[in-house]
């Protein structure tokens, strides 16, 4: 039986470049970064290659970038530590209703503070509107923190328009990258942000390995106190093996983007076209077009995703029903309900995520077995016996 990987979205492999430079560090060169001596020296030059690559891949500068070891870690420490940090000049944070719970968790835990959120509301397609984000702005407002890209519909924000709002009002913008990064160009400078986070483990490095880029002048307070590692700001012995895997991951990304853009927005589209042929009463979620080169995200009507997943894995596929962080909630998706998803609709949803080991000839056999699963399980369907009884009136 084949095995096609459509889950690309909930782990990547490593690359082998990335392993072939981690692995020194764990056994060769396993000193610590901050001891003085001469086995501290080559971990210490390491992170310092790999702090200038993640920087190259985002046009910032090496001394912008913090090491974390989660792209979760890295959010709560830009809300948390900018809230402590900032709460004398405001206590009003803006953010969007499908950013991930990364970011919206840590917004509840400041409302039980004293903080005021607002979360902004997305069209149909997962776009927030830059002028319902200018009539947000108060002057308690002292952050805004709006993802890059949707992980579960693929939709991309309108960032240079959203952080232009925000410059006008002088408030810090921050940007959950992590879905975005190394699929499509993120230049810091460009885009405007002062803040974003990325996660080595979405583009061909290991996991546990992340970081914030933060703007010179930004000002947080540490959420993990201790030594002086990352300048102060994170503390903790560096993970060196990790680190260099997403320095190497962010390199090679910043070498082929432009190329693993074109080739996975390729597939995406053939996938799409053949299960759209393939497959009756399907729907696109996401925009159609502003959209992630590597995401598809449907909706198979009359059936529920759960019985589509566990069909497909025994066909070997592998597929998810959306964010690896809730897909195993007994709740319809909080990005389905806000872009005004019908439940009949969010409980039959798929996403497929592509990646480095997937293929042309995937799209046919996938499509196949799609349709063949679909009829399967719309003949125990009430809900599709209803639609094809009223269709006969």
């Amino acid at each position: 039986m084949r095995a096609i990987n459509l889950d690309y979205g909930a782990a990547t492999p490593v690359d082998p470049a990335v392993l072939q430079a981690m692995e020194p560090f764990f056994a060769e060169h396993y000193g610590n970064p901050t001891s003085v001596h001469d086995l501290g020296e080559r971990p210490r030059l390491a992170l310092a290659e790999a702090r200038e690559k993640v920087a190259g891949l985002l046009g910032a500068g090496p001394e912008e970038i913090i090491f974390t070891s989660s792209a979760s870690e890295a959010n709560n420490m830009v809300l948390k530590g900018f809230a402590a940090a900032h709460r004398s000049k405001g206590k009003h944070i803006i953010s969007s209703v499908i950013d991930h719970f990364s970011v919206l968790n840590p917004l509840r835990t400041l409302e039980k503070e004293g903080f005021t959120v607002t979360l902004l509301p997305v069209d149909h397609h997962g776009l927030v509107d830059p002028e319902q984000l200018l009539q947000a702005i108060t002057g308690e407002t002292i952050l805004i923190s709006i993802q890059a890209a949707n992980p579960e519909i693929g939709t991309l924000q309108p960032l240079a328009q959203l952080t232009a709002v925000a410059r006008e009002k002088g408030i810090p913008f921050h940007t959950d990258a992590t879905a975005a990064v190394g699929f499509v160009p993120l230049n810091v400078q460009e885009t405007g942000v002062d803040l974003l986070t990325l996660a080595g483990d979405q583009f061909y490095g290991p996991k546990g390995s992340a970081a914030l880029c933060m703007r010179r002048g930004t000002r947080l307070l540490p959420l993990l106190e201790g030594g002086i590692q990352e300048k102060g700001r994170r503390a903790g012995t560096e993970n060196v093996p990790a680190i260099v895997g997403l320095g190497m991951a962010a390199d090679l990304a910043r070498e082929m983007l432009a190329e693993r853009s074109s080739r996975l927005s390729i597939l995406r589209d053939s996938l799409q076209k053949n299960l759209f042929a393939a497959v009756p009463h399907l729907h696109l979620n996401g925009h159609p077009h502003l959209r992630l080169p590597h995401n598809l995200h449907i909706s198979v009507e009359f059936v529920e995703g759960e019985a589509l997943l566990m069909h497909l894995n025994m066909a070997g596929i592998y597929v998810s029903s959306g964010s690896t962080c809730t897909s195993q909630a007994l709740k319809s998706s909080h990005v389905l309900q806000a872009v005004g998803l019908i439940p009949e609709l969010a409980q039959g949803s798929l996403l497929f995520t592509l990646g480095t080991g997937s293929e042309a000839q995937d799209a046919p056999y996938v499509a196949e077995q799609l349709s063949r699963i679909a009829a399967q399980l719309r003949r125990m369907s009430p809900l599709y016996q209803k639609y094809l009884k009223e269709g006969d009136r």
